[in-house]
């Protein structure tokens, strides 16, 4: 038989409460299915973590076809048991001569959740598409720096816009330097692949009139620190330096292939950060694409400098009604909140408070740090408008904000996401770090609210 049984159960269901659990499962005198306790205070994120778990953990045990038996089960987690199921198939190494698939991936898998109303069918479906995108930004925020350079990010998401219906422009080297994009193109000085300035839009049917939202993830493909350069410790994972791309990139496909009723704008500057006798350095000055000059200090705080190019141009050409930037941008957000939620700072606490709740609900978590103006002095440059970084070893984090909001034209409802310490982390799914394609679920269950 091709079929493995899930038998979802609640927590405080009595059947085997004295060897199972809550949040854990037990396999089942068949050789051919599993019991399934939830989590005490089950919530769509547990569950779907606790299938992922599953997932990963017992793919040799797993057929390619799966049945899940609900029950009377909330809706909501079932799609969520689905979702987990889908990441739990999930596999870094598909670089190895010898990588095994998950049952889950092989051709004609299936996951039958039975007879299901057409709410919760609803909810599986939207479920499916959010997984499977996430599973595309993980394998891209995973992939290494050689493979994944500027153009090839590029090229996802033209492929990406062509597939499922929204329009993507990219401006080449010769483009950008048209437009201004001085900070970007100062970064990419010491590169060996030209930068890319990635612009993409979706307007579902239905959205409100007025500008869009615009979303501007910070497209770094590997961080050497360029000639301030990072130590050699752990830096094999600065190809993860492009997580906010990332975030980028699947809010806009989910949004378009969820026909959501939004208008929404994704900028991505792209280039590496890399050493070379053409390298920018500390006390150049460089002009951004807002015609404000800069003071380099520190060309490991290049991830700034190009969403400021990206801020500058989302508020010029689209004039969006909110303004957000999403970066791995500070190992201050880190030691501040470790690896369990990102760091967010605006100086709009209704709009703080509305991802907070976003946040919550998708399990993608995040908490404000203060954004008052006194930050402000520690940027300021005796030759330039701003310096890039201000040279103390206290508030990282928030000078980084105090920067990027130099370049938003002062707009009003402008939020800034540092996710250093959750777009990659470690945990059950891979020997080292794993990609984690946080902020997708964040952006797209705040666009849905």
């Amino acid at each position: 038989m091709n079929t493995t049984t899930l038998r979802l159960i609640k927590h405080n269901d009595k059947e085997l409460q004295d060897i199972l659990s809550p949040g854990s499962y037990h396999r089942t005198v068949a050789p051919d299915g599993f019991i399934v306790r939830l989590t005490e205070k089950a919530s769509e994120a547990k569950v779907r973590e606790q299938f992922r778990f599953l997932s990963h953990k017992e793919a040799g045990q797993l057929k390619s076809n799966i049945k899940l038996e609900t029950g009377k089960l909330k809706g909501a987690w079932v799609a969520a048991a689905v979702g987990g199921l889908l990441l739990g198939s999930y596999r870094p190494g598909r670089w190895k001569t010898d990588a095994e698939a998950h049952p889950l991936t092989k051709a004609g898998a299936k996951i039958d959740t039975g007879k299901q109303s057409k709410k919760t069918e609803a909810l599986i479906a939207k479920e499916i598409v959010l997984a499977d995108t996430q599973l595309s930004i993980i394998a891209l925020v995973d992939a290494p720096a050689n493979v994944k350079r500027p153009q090839y990010l590029a090229q996802w998401a033209v492929e990406s816009g062509r597939k499922y219906g929204y329009s993507v422009n990219v401006l080449d080297e010769k483009a950008c330097k048209k437009e201004g994009l001085g900070a970007l193109l100062a970064v990419n000085r010491g590169s060996e692949d030209p930068a890319r300035f990635i612009i993409m839009e979706y307007k579902g049917k239905g959205a409100p009139k007025g500008g869009p939202t615009a979303i501007i993830g910070k497209g770094i493909t590997f961080d050497t620190g360029g000639v301030s350069i990072k130590p050699s410790n752990n830096l094999h994972l600065m190809k993860s330096d492009m997580g906010g791309a990332a975030a980028t990139f699947g809010a806009m496909e989910a949004a378009a292939r969820l026909k959501l009723p939004v208008h929404l704008v994704g900028i991505v500057p792209s280039t590496d950060n890399s050493v070379d006798a053409l390298s920018y350095k500390p006390s150049d000055v460089i002009t951004g694409h807002s015609g404000k000059s800069i003071e380099i200090i520190d060309t490991d705080a290049e991830g700034r400098l190009v969403m400021s190019d990206g801020l500058s141009y989302a508020v010029k050409h689209f004039k969006p009604k909110t303004l957000i930037d999403v970066a791995t941008l500070t190992g201050s957000a880190v030691r501040t909140f470790g690896y369990e939620c990102g760091a967010v700072m605006s100086k709009d606490e209704k709009l703080i408070r509305e991802f907070q709740k976003a946040g919550n609900a998708c399990g993608e978590k995040v908490w404000p740090l203060p954004v008052w103006d006194e930050y402000r002095s520690g940027l300021d440059s005796d030759v330039a408008d701003i310096k890039n970084y201000s040279g103390r070893p206290v508030n990282g984090a928030i000078d980084a904000f105090k920067f990027l909001e130099t370049f938003t034209h002062d707009h009003p409802k402008f939020i800034h996401f540092d996710i250093a310490g959750v777009a990659l982390k470690q945990g059950p799914y891979a020997k080292d770090r794993q990609a984690t394609g946080f902020g997708m679920r964040l952006f797209v269950e705040w666009l849905s609210r």
